[in-house]
């Protein structure tokens, strides 16, 4: 009878989701197609587009091994398990005892020193008695006011932000991995063109030996120089294998391993980003792990509102207790009887202006958290509008780049030949093969940061993932009926 009306009453505000700061459409969608509904990778694996084999397999392992995901799987378990804290505290406490007590009676006993031994034995006069005494006792404080409730509609929000969390460091340790994935492929294809321009300069050393030997106008200063091209480039490609080594390790590192058991084979960056879906910016709220936390936050802290309030309001609790005693052992034999119930209320009548404080305090972190998300809010469109500029600007200038490298292969050509036939001077090719590996690092530099920012791209538009895959409030209380707005 007590327990049915205890759903419908809850102190506090109801939680209502703050507006967001959320704009029609992006700013730099222009040359983007806005995607359809499904048209993403299924299941969250959003690196299946790049239709990479090596990715996708040590990509899978950041889930399976990655220590950092490991910490927040855990922080997330401790979540439900506050939850089911919170939830026992809606039900009766129950305890119960059994005492057995053995007393010895009489005369003399004082007088006889044998009277101190052993129980029942050398004493005279005594009489012996067992007395049993079972005892059942409970108590319950009654959630009137709905203060636990209201802390459990504060822990059940809680227990989504340590999902959304996981969901979040998850894709966060995905997209480093393969941040350091391109990075080592881009560095792979670094060495290969450090290593064909070291065999390039290898010839023209070869040629400026040969004219010296010969006698042309090739002074010991060319040859020198020609020496040193050949040996900086190698310093160079010396100097991207401890760049190669770094990025193997971390890819180690983030999927738990020690760099010692893990060795990728080399292979270049080559090809172009995949195409990216790219939807309206009202989808983002629903797709950002981060923003999915942010949201969930405000809902914890708008329950400990009614929390703090509960606190103007009187603790009504019932007691019960029930006790036999007799020299029967079973319990609940026929004995004497001992029982009682009772209740009892408790009201603040002053403490200083505490609960007022309490409630203040509560209300300003409930705002505090409202501008958080919003901050969050502006935070994600800010680096998706910012990805979609860069990736569009990259592509145009990896084109003239790729012109620009091109037109450098033929001055060096050119000048190579009109080197040979003594019609310009060695420094003239020097400077044309000096600006042939400029280009030809920018070109490949472009085509790194293209696919780091495809990366951050695909992360800021949150991976794959969405709200609908956050556990339920249903599903955190497993059920439980009596929660207020859940």
């Amino acid at each position: 009878m007590l327990a049915a009306p205890l759903g419908g009453c809850a102190v506090g505000p109801d939680y209502t989701a703050a507006a967001a700061p959320t704009p029609t459409t992006y700013k730099e969608l222009k040359g983007w197609k806005v995607a359809t509904p499904g048209n993403g990778p299924g299941g969250g694996e959003w690196w299946a587009l790049y239709h990479d084999p090596k990715l996708d397999f040590l990509i899978k392992q950041v889930e399976i091994s990655n220590q950092t995901v490991a910490a927040d799987a855990a922080a997330y378990e401790q979540a439900r398990a506050v939850i089911r804290e919170a939830q026992s505290s809606l039900f009766p406490v129950a305890t119960g005892s059994y005492t057995a007590t053995r007393m010895a009676t009489g005369a003399g006993a004082l007088g006889n020193n044998t009277a101190f031994g052993p129980v029942g034995v050398g004493g005279t006069g005594f009489v012996y008695s067992t007395t049993y005494t079972p005892q059942l006792s409970a108590s319950w404080d009654l959630d009137i006011w709905g203060k636990v409730r209201r802390q459990i509609e504060s822990n059940v929000a809680a227990g989504q932000v340590s999902a959304a969390n996981l969901a979040y460091v998850k894709l966060s340790q995905q997209a480093m991995l393969a941040t350091a994935y391109f990075n080592l492929r881009a560095t792979d294809s670094l060495i290969d063109l450090l290593h064909r321009t070291v065999q390039q300069y290898q010839k023209t050393l070869d040629i400026v030996q040969n004219q010296f030997k010969a006698g042309y106008s090739v002074t010991l200063g060319d040859v020198a120089t020609a020496r040193a091209q050949v040996e900086i480039t190698q310093a160079q490609e010396l100097s991207a294998g401890v760049q190669r080594a770094q990025y193997e390790h971390a890819i180690a590192m983030l999927i738990g391993r020690p760099p010692a058991e893990l060795t990728v084979e080399r292979h270049l960056l080559s090809g172009t980003i995949p195409k990216i879906p790219v939807a309206v910016p009202s989808s983002l709220l629903e797709r950002r792990p981060d923003i999915a936390a942010a949201e969930r936050t405000m809902q914890e802290e708008n329950a400990l509102i009614g929390v703090a309030i509960a606190g103007y309001y009187p603790d009504i609790s019932l007691s019960a207790l029930i006790e036999v005693t007799g020299s029967n052992p079973l319990p609940f034999a026929v004995a004497n009887e001992i029982w009682s119930l009772g209740a009892a209320g408790t009201q603040t009548i002053f403490n200083g202006g505490l609960t007022g404080a309490q409630v203040d305090a509560a209300k300003a972190a409930y705002w505090q958290y409202v501008a958080n998300y919003r901050q969050t809010v502006l935070t994600a469109f800010q680096g998706v509008e910012d990805q979609l500029v860069t990736i569009r600007q990259l592509k145009q200038a990896l084109v003239a780049q790729q012109k620009a490298v091109k037109d450098a292969q033929q001055a060096v050509d050119v000048y190579l030949n009109q080197f040979q036939a003594g019609t310009v001077a060695f420094t003239t090719v020097v400077t044309a093969e000096i600006t042939l590996l400029a280009d030809q690092e920018a070109e490949l530099t472009y085509r790194q940061d293209l696919f780091l920012a495809s990366v951050t791209l695909i992360e800021d538009l949150g991976g794959g993932w969405d709200a609908n895959l956050l556990p339920s409030q249903k599903e955190l209380v497993k059920g439980f009926s009596l929660l207020p707005q859940l």
